[in-house]
C-alpha cells in the first residue's frame, strides 16, 4: 500500500494502491493525516488502484470523513473497483460517504 498525493488548488487528492487491511491501516491513516493541511477545502481519496479494503481500512475512511466534516472540509472517494465498491455497499458506507465513479466527477462535486 502506498499513498501518493497531489493538489488541485485547495483540493487534496490521495491515491492509494494495493491493499488496506489490518496490517497497514495505521500507516494509511498516518499518511492521510500527514497529507491533509488546514488549507485544504476538500479531500478526495482515489481508489482506482486499490484492490482490497478491510474493515480496518473502512474505519480509517470513516474517521477521516468525520474529521473532515468537523473541519468543514468536503470529502469524497472515487474510482472504486468492483470488489472495493462491493465492500462499501455491503457495509453501508455508500450511504454515508460521497462516492463517485471517476476522479473528475469527484472534483466537480467537491469543488462546485
Amino acid at each position: 500500500m502506498e499513498v501518493i498525493t497531489e493538489r488541485d488548488g485547495e483540493t487534496l487528492i490521495a491515491k492509494t494502491d494495493g491493499r488496506v487491511d489490518g496490517t497497514n491501516a495505521t500507516d494509511f491513516q498516518d499518511a492521510l493525516r500527514n497529507a491533509i493541511t488546514p488549507d485544504d477545502k476538500a479531500v478526495i481519496l482515489d481508489f482506482g488502484e486499490l484492490s482490497y479494503i478491510s474493515s480496518a481500512g473502512l474505519r480509517v475512511i470513516l474517521l477521516t470523513a468525520k474529521d473532515m466534516r468537523s473541519a468543514n472540509v468536503k470529502f469524497a472517494v472515487c474510482s472504486l473497483s468492483k470488489p472495493v465498491k462491493d465492500v462499501f455497499t455491503i457495509s453501508g458506507f455508500d450511504q454515508i460517504i460521497d462516492i463517485h465513479d471517476t476522479q473528475s466527477e469527484a472534483r466537480t462535486a467537491v469543488q462546485g
